[in-house]
């Protein structure tokens, strides 16, 4: 195959939607007991897959520390046979079960509750009868389990479970997690999956925030809050998680971390949550200087402007009471609303003024935002909200020499945001100005409404609480951090700061920062960054943002050999799509540390070859794509996996080349696999040696996975000789008698303490073939 050239991909459209694809914990699941099948034979073996699900409800109320739990689930029977078998949660690693109730169909059902080794058990028994390995990932939990009597074909059958937890509070910081992965065990994507939490708490919140799915929250109050995920025609493959922190001091700091001291890069990864609280429970904030800064050149003339003058208007409706204001128009000149700042008490002339204006002329961006700064004043925080839909077209034209000239005069108070209308916009300056000055870029496409975005944004902005933020972290050592520098923090939203860290122990952190101008230093005693262990979300999560801010540099700065070559290592480490690696490619040796640079070597040869567009949809698409990957919060979602060449599980990636999912770790230029028939005796002994490669076992037959520095290769059960006679089929309701021939009296319920499963994988697009 040839290779198609890089520069011609290079130009185009960057995707990205937030998910987080990761290690899977089943939610319920029905496992079938094998079918009569009439006429004809049943395939053999049979698949786990034989069910649809048609919804997944879960509701969840959280009062203080104890968490509710209800799950309410539609099973539909889309084969032509009838199906009877098992209904298996498998319950989350240390679970304490107490008591549990399941309903099928309205009627109480009774099940049993497996310990871990009974779950164990149960679990081999179908992965033997089945060779299916799905079931593995589940091997070092519990379970429940009930009969299922038959649904016939096209019947359904309504499971509904509610299990109770105890949630553990760490430094404030709480974290549930909801086990709804679905993606082995419907044949269709669900119809409609909804999760729904409500909660009341001890203590103020501070953050709520979810790593895993984009939520709509709600806060009624200091103490209660509502969070909500729904999607439709959706097949998850990743566990809903929800943090959420609690503190009484102004701003409330948390921090999550993982580190793998068996990994050839054994330092740590922090993710850090910093929240002062909702605005209408905020006292201190910081008071401003708002610049507003509206291009009225001809090209704005229309719906453009008045949606414009709309948004300004919003804005100076919303101003703080402590805040004062001006307004500047710019085309081949400027006109200002007033010769100085005005305070908050003279909007309404300000707005009269705003609506007076009309679009005509050229467009002067240097003149307008020098004229700005020389407005703003020493000790107050400035917020420039700057808005134009076009290219530099009178005065200095020059790039580079506009940005000079902005860097000379701004003084460092200045927060520069800017809106880009349309695509006939410089994104190099916009972004460059904007990194400069403590502020990001925004693009409005032709069709959106603009006044909706501006007023959007700022609602996140209107209530800044403290600015210029300096954070050090006692004895630790720390490094590669994203956001840098630091943003400032505004009442409702949270700071999320990820990094890398090196030693570990019990530290304090340190916040610095200026209320007005006022200098505050808040303490934050007794964190611990750990020698081992953690949320297996973090690294992907880190690896996103850390490629946005590569990428970001290298179209701003230009192209740079060792920038690239860090993008593409990091890309195929972690599983994370680039414009240098538009797939994980699926050739074996494009693992090798030779491979990945001669993949980074010919990327940046070819964006030598081609200049970087500036403007236009591409490069406003491309812009965009960049900054939401060095802002994540959540992690981009990966196409559907039962189709992907890549998959997550846990903190690892595998990629599937010719037909084996093979670790981005493993270099096959320096390792040598040790060779492991599937379902051999030796495949089970290894499972119970490393426990936690249970669920790299899960992906299928043929898996090559590295094991506390060794190298594993799971070949074909003939390929060895070595794999166990299949048993008789056993029904999973037969495994269930064995393991517990009695029911227990009552109905237990269920206490899962937390855990986390995480995953990033980004869609971007751009092309590398090789030959």
């Amino acid at each position: 195959m040839h290779r198609k050239s890089v520069s011609l991909i290079l130009s185009a459209i960057l995707t990205v939607s937030f998910l987080v694809p990761s290690t899977a914990f089943a939610d319920g699941i029905i496992i079938p007991d094998p079918p009569i099948c009439e006429p004809g034979p049943c395939p053999d073996p049979m698949p786990l897959t034989q069910l649809a699900i048609e919804y997944h409800h879960v509701d969840v109320r959280i009062e203080g520390q104890v968490v509710i739990t209800h799950v309410d689930q539609v099973f539909r029977n889309d084969q032509d046979w009838e199906i009877e078998g098992t209904y298996v949660f498998p319950i989350p690693v240390d679970a304490a079960v107490d008591q549990f109730t399941l309903w099928m169909d309205g009627e109480p059902v009774e099940g049993v509750v497996l310990d871990r080794d009974q779950a164990r058990y149960t679990y081999e028994e179908i992965v033997r009868r089945m060779r299916d390995p799905a079931l593995l990932e589940y091997a070092d939990r519990g379970a429940v389990q009930a009969s299922i009597y038959p649904i016939p074909p096209g019947g359904e059958r309504r499971i509904e479970l509610e299990y109770v937890q105890v949630l553990p509070l760490q430094n404030g910081l709480a974290h549930y997690v909801y086990p709804l992965n679905t993606e082995k065990f419907s044949t269709l994507p669900l119809e409609d999956v909804r999760v729904t939490i409500q909660a009341a708490t001890d203590a103020q919140v501070r953050a709520v925030y979810s790593p895993s799915h984009p939520i709509d929250v709600q806060q009624e109050s200091e103490r209660t809050f509502t969070a909500s995920y729904e999607a439709r025609d959706v097949t998850p493959d990743t566990d809903f998680e929800l943090y959420y922190s609690t503190s009484s001091s102004e701003i409330g700091l948390n921090l999550v971390t993982f580190r793998d001291p068996q990994s050839e890069d054994s330092d740590g990864y922090f993710l850090l949550l910093a929240s002062p609280g909702m605005p209408q429970y905020q006292t201190a904030t910081v008071a401003r200087d708002v610049f507003l800064i509206l291009d009225q050149s001809g090209s704005m003339e229309g719906e453009k402007f008045q949606q414009a003058q709309a948004a300004l208007t919003y804005i100076l409706e919303h101003l703080n009471p402590e805040d004062r204001f001006n307004i500047l128009a710019f085309s081949t000149g400027t006109q200002s609303f007033a010769e100085e700042l005005q305070p908050e008490r003279d909007v309404d002339d300000g707005i009269r003024w705003v609506q007076s204006l009309s679009a005509r002329g050229s467009t002067d961006i240097n003149r307008a935002l020098l004229e700005t700064f020389a407005q703003t004043e020493p000790g107050r925080t400035s917020l420039i909200i700057f808005l134009t839909d076009g290219l530099p077209t009178e005065g200095v034209v020059d790039r580079d020499a506009i940005l000079a000239n902005l860097r000379s005069s701004a003084p460092d108070q200045v927060r520069l945001f800017a809106f880009g209308v349309g695509y006939d916009v410089d994104t190099l300056l916009l972004d460059t100005m904007t990194a400069d000055h403590h502020g990001r870029s925004a693009y409005v496409r032709p069709g959106e409404a603009l006044d909706e975005v501006i007023s959007g944004f700022y609602n996140t902005i209107s209530t800044p609480v403290m600015s210029n933020l300096d954070l050090s972290f006692g004895d630790i050592q720390v490094y590669d951090t994203f956001p840098s520098p630091l943003p400032d923090l505004f009442a409702g939203q949270q700071l999320v700061l990820m990094g890398r860290y090196r030693n570990s122990g019990s530290t304090h952190i340190q916040l610095t920062g200026y209320v007005s101008d006022e200098k505050r230093t808040m303490r934050f005693d007794d964190l611990v960054f750990p020698a081992e262990g953690g949320q297996e979300h973090l690294p992907r999560l880190w690896a996103t943002r850390k490629i946005g801010a590569l990428l970001s540099d290298i179209r701003l700065s230009g192209p740079n050999e060792e920038l690239v070559a860090q993008v593409v290592n990091l890309s195929i480490r972690y599983g994370i799509v680039t414009p240098y690696t538009s797939y994980l490619v699926t050739e074996e040796n494009a693992l090798s540390g030779d491979a990945q640079a001669q993949i980074a070597a010919d990327a940046y040869a070819d964006m030598m070859a081609m200049p970087t567009a500036v403007s236009g949809a591409a490069a406003v698409d491309r812009a965009e794509a960049e900054s939401e990957l060095s802002e994540a919060v959540t992690a981009p979602e990966m196409v559907d996996q039962r189709t992907s060449l890549i998959r997550q599980v846990g903190a690892r990636t595998f990629t599937l080349q010719n037909g084996v999912w093979i670790d981005t770790r493993y270099d096959p230029d320096r390792m040598q696999p040790r060779q492991i028939a599937f379902l051999s005796s030796g495949y089970f002994d290894l499972l119970e040696r490393y426990p936690g490669l249970a669920a790299v076992l899960a992906l299928g037959e043929r898996v090559i996975a590295l094991a506390d520095g060794e190298c594993i290769e799971i070949i074909p059960a003939d390929a060895e000789g070595d794999a166990l006679p299949r048993s008789r089929e056993t029904s999973p309701n037969e495994l269930v008698n064995a393991v517990s021939p009695t029911m227990p009296d009552r109905f237990p319920w269920i206490i899962i303490p937390l855990a986390l499963s995480g995953g990033v994988v980004i869609s971007l697009m751009l092309h590398w073939l090789r030959r």
